[in-house]
């Protein structure tokens, strides 16, 4: 991986992706979306998996543009 390892606690992914606690925990458990890790009593998110989710979502929204095009 060429990406330093970057963690980032749950607010931090509420920013970074514009949505709370309750939305991205059910998409935890559907797992539609990264699941945090453990860090002693605090839980976070490699910021790469956060990066990865979105560029999908990005990708899928383009593929779907191209289709309806």
């Amino acid at each position: 991986m060429s990406r330093p390892l970057r963690a980032l606690k749950r607010k931090q992914v509420e920013e970074k992706i514009g949505k709370g606690t309750s939305w991205i925990y059910e998409r935890v458990a559907e797992g539609k979306f990264p699941r945090p890790a453990r860090d002693g009593r605090s839980v976070v998110w490699f910021e790469h998996e956060i990066d990865e989710y979105l560029e999908r979502l990005a990708a899928a929204r383009d593929a779907s543009q191209g289709e309806a095009a």
